[in-house]
């Protein structure tokens, strides 16, 4: 399927992450290094059911409305 109206990502949005956003102070760049934060975290934890560390090495399981409820 060809795309009608081929356009950049970055012409729709204005701007992207860089790293000197998490030293910027300005709106844009703390939404931008907050945003990558949160996605980094998200994709390095691996799986869908959140669970808290707990310091004794189990992982207590935090219970969503809808997801493998036991």
């Amino acid at each position: 399927m060809e795309k009608k109206n081929p356009t950049n990502s970055t012409e729709i949005a204005g701007r992207i992450y860089e790293t000197s956003d998490y030293q910027n102070k300005d709106e844009v760049s703390t939404g931008l290094a907050t945003t990558h934060e949160q996605f980094s975290d998200t994709y390095m934890e691996g799986q869908i059911g959140a669970v808290i560390d707990d310091v004794e090495g189990k992982d207590i399981p935090i219970p969503q409305k809808g997801y493998d409820q036991e």
